[in-house]
């Protein structure tokens, strides 16, 4: 699809066309993002980008960032750069080279996530980008606080992904840089191309956005980028919800199989698992093995190198899975799922990480094993 060799580097050149934004669409996007266009938005969406750590090391597949509201999102663009990097087709037979990619290879990766991504927020047929220019559009009132970058956007739509993907690879830079704006241009990219007003249809309420003060981000950031839609239910398809008394309303749940999966772990007060908001089977079993996942809070990402992994029911007995956050927190367990149906009704969770109780919502029962000297990651 596209060449596979490229430039170690990015090379950044000046954004020219596109259409400007309005006062009346920079309003909106900073309601349906920050819940108002009057104050300044977290700082945090201003300062963080898309950055690897040091290629061809340890780690080297990973992004890297500080513990905010932002692990949400990257932790979903993380989840695409693995599969990128694991299961393109003209991936190599050993998966400690692909997970020591050079930089290169990160940068390719990284622009084929974020196109992934947009794309299929578009629904596989449009895309609107939107990237700063030097001049500020929209002037300081009490209707708009100026930002630094809302003011300054230009808008460029796009109804082929080939287009798109070399419109992205151009501009990555801009979304790469290191204290840059880069998840927040990617938060608007996928705003703009869903659109304002079905965001918030998706969120439930005109008065929802995005961006709450979950510490590491928003359920809702994470559904957007990973299946399209800023859903808060994770359940398959359709369900309708009313009494006698109320009429039965639809709630959208996930429509399709995802490519990239979804885990979480959320608890009661008792301390057990809210059976109500555990995702479907079309998050649970996504294309490739690779979930983004969320442990009270804290995002994350599980993978496993075999792409037939979920394909196979052998290859489903006993396998690994590692464990990567943003953080640099990096942790490989083996999972047994092989004992017997007794074992698995006696086992006491009294104790047990998060992080396992997670991996049994998709493997009930199994064993899971950490291996020697890593601690759970968070």
């Amino acid at each position: 699809m596209y060449p596979r060799k490229q430039k170690a580097e990015l090379q950044k050149v000046a954004v020219v066309g596109g259409e400007p934004i309005t006062e009346e669409l920079a309003i909106g996007l900073r309601q349906v993002v920050f819940g108002t266009p009057v104050t300044t938005p977290r700082s945090e969406w201003l300062r963080t980008g898309l950055v690897f750590r040091e290629a061809e090391q340890d780690l080297g597949f990973g992004l890297k960032a500080a513990r905010n509201g932002t692990r949400g999102l990257l932790s979903v663009v993380q989840a695409h750069v693995l599969k990128d990097l694991l299961f393109h087709k003209d991936c190599g037979p050993s998966p400690d080279l692909l997970l020591k990619p050079c930089r290169a290879r990160q940068l390719e990766a990284l622009w084929t996530a974020l196109s992934d991504i947009l794309w299929r927020v578009g629904e596989k047929a449009h895309c609107r980008v939107c990237l700063p220019q030097e001049e500020a559009l929209v002037p300081h009132s009490h209707k708009y606080f100026q930002d630094g970058l809302t003011e300054k956007l230009h808008i460029f739509e796009f109804t082929n992904y080939e287009d798109l993907f070399v419109f992205i690879k151009r501009y990555t830079f801009l979304f790469a840089e290191e204290n840059g704006p880069g998840t927040l241009l990617l938060l608007y990219c996928a705003v703009l191309t869903r659109g304002c007003g079905k965001v918030k249809l998706d969120l439930g309420s005109d008065k929802a956005f995005l961006v709450t003060a979950a510490e590491e981000g928003s359920q809702c950031v994470v559904t957007l980028l990973l299946t399209g839609r800023a859903t808060p239910y994770l359940h398959n398809g359709v369900v309708y919800v009313g009494d006698e008394d109320h009429y039965a309303l639809p709630q959208f749940g996930v429509l399709a199989r995802s490519e990239v999966g979804f885990l979480l772990w959320e608890e009661d007060q008792d301390g057990k698992m809210d059976e109500a908001r555990q995702p479907g089977s079309r998050l649970k079993t996504p294309s490739v093995p690779v979930w983004v996942c969320c442990c009270l809070g804290h995002y994350g990402v599980l993978f496993n190198t075999n792409s037939e992994l979920l394909r196979n029911y052998q290859a489903e007995r006993r396998f690994d899975l590692y464990y990567y956050t943003c953080g640099g927190n990096m942790s490989v367990l083996s999972v047994d799922t092989r004992c017997s149906a007794d074992t698995r009704e006696a086992r006491d969770d009294m104790g047990m990480p998060s992080l396992e109780k997670l991996i049994h919502t998709k493997w009930q029962g199994a064993r899971v094993h950490w291996s020697s000297g890593l601690a759970p990651a968070v």
